[in-house]
């Protein structure tokens, strides 16, 4: 049985995040649900919204995905997960989240691992030109500098 995934960010990234996702897997409509948290919102309608939106989702075990750890939308996803049936990550981008998607038939647990592997291993630095272009430095000691 597939996990659900719930992202939970400030409007309007959670349903961009969610639109890039469905374009890439268009069959996880079902199973990935996204709450955009509004300005001048009060935390208390924020909850009941996330809240809603998890219920919606209908799985047994689900994700939670926030954008910014101590904001609106991860404190608000603090109050809804329990650690067992559902999990919280905070940093989501999309490089995690179609990671998480790919592998969502795994164990929740093994889920946040993936999770946290494919944000990380999204995140480089990327030379503006092709590394046989760039030109060496006199002093530059490692040949590999470009290499993944």
């Amino acid at each position: 049985m597939n996990n659900g995934i719930l992202i939970i960010a400030h409007a309007p990234l959670a349903n961009a995040l969610r639109q890039c996702i469905l374009h890439v897997f268009p069959d996880a409509e079902q199973e990935v649900a996204a709450f955009d948290v509004q300005p001048n919102v009060p935390p208390e309608e924020t909850l009941a919204g996330a809240t809603q939106a998890l219920a919606l989702l209908n799985t047994p075990q689900t994700l939670v995905l926030t954008d910014v750890f101590g904001a609106t939308p991860c404190n608000a996803a603090q109050k809804l997960v329990d650690g067992l049936n559902t999990k919280l990550i905070a940093g989501v981008n999309l490089p995690m989240l179609l990671r998480t998607v790919t592998y969502r038939r795994e164990t929740l647990d093994s889920l946040v691992a993936r999770a946290l592997a494919g944000g990380m291993q999204g995140v480089m630095p990327v030379a503006v030109t092709a590394p046989q272009n760039q030109i060496k430095k006199k002093n530059d000691q490692n040949d590999n500098d470009h290499q993944q």
